[in-house]
């Protein structure tokens, strides 16, 4: 008879992987200033935000777009990823959150590297559409409500074979609630079906922490 294996708390592997990375410093730093700010402290968790600057890297992506600024801290992961030239744009709600986000990554040697619109992101989108603007690589991490929109441009916005992620897809539990009627908690639902299931993507479900989407924008060839 086979011997059934103990369950184990799916938490006590995320630290365990968590304690075999050394913490670093400029990420610190920029964790720090969103405190002093007082700024939500809702960042990219810090795992995640190594496989942010892996996958730009992998997918040797240029031209980058995140929908929330916030202190930085995921813009840093992004640029970071690059490898020669490149650049980020940075959708931003609150003016204030760009100013640091900006001072922190001009500090983390970053200047010149990045561009800040400020505003609703609908809006922006739209404007970015009308310039021509394209992108190979987005990161979602904005209003939840949004986040099928969000989807719907960047899909419209992409080169061939752009990557998207989104993050927060379990929004601290509140998406197992059954009686949930929050459109928030709706609009993630719908938004995880199509990053798991849209005939225009091909991608990948990750469960730790509160959950990130990785998808790939197929290509003619692919469809």
């Amino acid at each position: 008879m086979a011997r059934k294996e103990e369950a184990y708390d799916p938490a006590l592997v995320q630290q365990y992987m968590d304690s075999l990375y050394i913490k670093d410093a400029e990420l610190e730093r920029i964790k720090a200033s969103i405190r002093e700010n007082s700024m939500p402290e809702i960042s990219v968790e810090d795992s995640y935000g190594k496989l942010l600057s892996l996958l730009v890297k992998i997918s040797g992506a240029k031209k980058l777009l995140e929908i929330g600024a916030l202190g930085g801290y995921s813009g840093l992961c992004l640029l970071r990823g690059l490898e020669g030239e490149g650049s980020l744009t940075s959708l931003e709600l609150k003016q204030e959150f760009a100013d640091v986000a900006h001072a922190n990554l001009k500090q983390a040697g970053f200047k010149g590297r990045v561009e800040y619109r400020i505003g609703e992101a609908l809006t922006t989108l739209q404007e970015l559409e009308n310039e021509g603007r394209t992108f190979d690589f987005f990161f979602i991490d904005a209003d939840k409500g949004n986040y099928p929109n969000y989807l719907e441009w960047a899909i419209r916005l992409a080169n061939p074979g752009a990557v998207i992620v989104g993050d927060n897809l379990v929004m601290r539990g509140r998406i197992f609630k059954a009686e949930s009627t929050s459109p928030s908690v709706q609009a993630m639902k719908r938004f995880n079906e199509m990053m798991a299931a849209d005939s225009r993507l091909e991608g990948v479900l990750l469960p730790a922490y509160d959950g990130l989407a990785i998808a790939r924008v197929k290509t003619k060839s692919n469809d």
